[in-house]
């Protein structure tokens, strides 16, 4: 995926400022795309020049260069034709992998401490994104198109923290089982 149809979904949603833009992209596709606002401005100008958005003066931009930015038609032709092409498979490339290999091989590492680290980490972004939906998706409540596939997305990201913190109770309690071994 390129940021430029990250940007263009975006832009679809509503029409922005680079920087309000940017604060949005960091609450939504954010979590599953990351990009710098350094990146997000230089693929704005990017798509300026290619036609695929437009920019004009923001109303509320005062003496300020603030822009506010819409997708053209040869955008919304470019993300669909985008959207159209099969997307490559993310593979897995974890140096913690790499570690309990080593683990396996040379004996006891005390990797424990990391994997506890990272499981907090996954325990509190799943936490964040459960809020996200009982904020968002109440149980029970009539959701468009547009929502339910929004809650599809989230819920991937649910299902990807909730396996990641139980696989890190299983390795530690398996560390912690064989470190005498």
């Amino acid at each position: 995926m390129s940021l430029a149809h990250a940007l263009l979904t975006s832009l679809l949603e509503k029409s922005s400022s680079g920087y309000d833009l940017a604060r949005r992209f960091d609450k939504s596709i954010g979590f599953f795309w990351r990009a710098t606002h350094q990146q997000i401005y230089r693929e704005l100008a990017r798509m300026e020049q290619a036609g695929w958005i437009s920019s004009e003066a923001a109303p509320d931009g005062g003496r300020t260069r603030k822009k506010l930015y819409s997708v053209k038609p040869a955008g919304r032709r470019e993300l669909k034709r985008w959207a159209r092409e099969p997307a490559p498979m993310v593979e897995l490339r974890d140096e913690l992998m790499v570690r309990l290999r080593a683990d396996a091989v040379v004996g006891p590492l005390g990797l424990e401490a990391e994997i506890e680290r990272r499981a907090a980490l996954h325990i509190e972004k799943l936490a964040a994104y459960r809020a996200i939906e009982a904020r968002d998706f109440p149980e029970g409540s009539e959701l468009s198109r547009e929502a339910r596939i929004q809650h599809l997305i989230l819920k991937t990201g649910i299902m990807y923290e909730a396996s990641w913190a139980a696989w890190s109770r299983e390795a530690l309690a398996v560390l912690r089982e064989t470190a005498g071994d």
